[in-house]
């Protein structure tokens, strides 16, 4: 079963890489054995940096079935997923990851994501983007009145 998804993924990605969308990733989004999300690679299409393949298809899957969360859910993506799409991944509950190609296998035809793991693992004062901690009495207010949120448990968990 896990092979005709992955076909599907790469159908995806050649079909968007031929189409001049984006880099050559597809993804695909299933839940109880059926396909809920698909996208290409979609970067050079909308000029948005986050419009990588495995993001596309949460998006697609989430309007689907109309939810944030994807419990219950695979993803089955061309590459192995990067830092963002990983996050995306674990923010929306997908519960299991199938990928074709590696990170090592991405970076050697350009998509080398090595710099961003390093970065993510140092404390933010030591990366070489600036980053400054601006602490603000307004900001903590609104984090404390979501943490008092009345009906806060009704709401899907992020």
């Amino acid at each position: 079963m896990e092979e005709k998804f992955m076909e599907e993924a790469v159908r995806v990605a050649k079909e968007g890489m031929k189409d001049g969308k984006g880099g050559p990733f597809g993804s695909v989004v299933v839940k109880d054995g059926k396909i809920v999300g698909c996208s290409s690679n979609k970067v050079f299409e909308t000029n948005d940096p986050t419009a990588h393949a495995e993001v596309m298809a949460i998006r697609d899957a989430s309007k689907n079935l109309n939810t944030a969360e994807l419990t219950g859910c695979e993803i089955y993506s061309l590459g192995e997923p990067c830092p963002m799409c990983m996050a995306a991944i674990y923010w929306a509950r997908i519960e299991k990851v199938y990928f074709a190609n590696t990170k090592e296998d991405a970076a050697k035809v350009g998509f080398d994501d090595t710099m961003i793991y390093k970065e993510l693992s140092m404390p933010y004062h030591q990366r070489t983007m600036s980053m400054q901690h601006t602490p603000s009495e307004e900001a903590k207010k609104l984090f404390t009145e979501w943490d008092k949120y009345v009906d806060k448990e009704d709401l899907p968990q992020t």
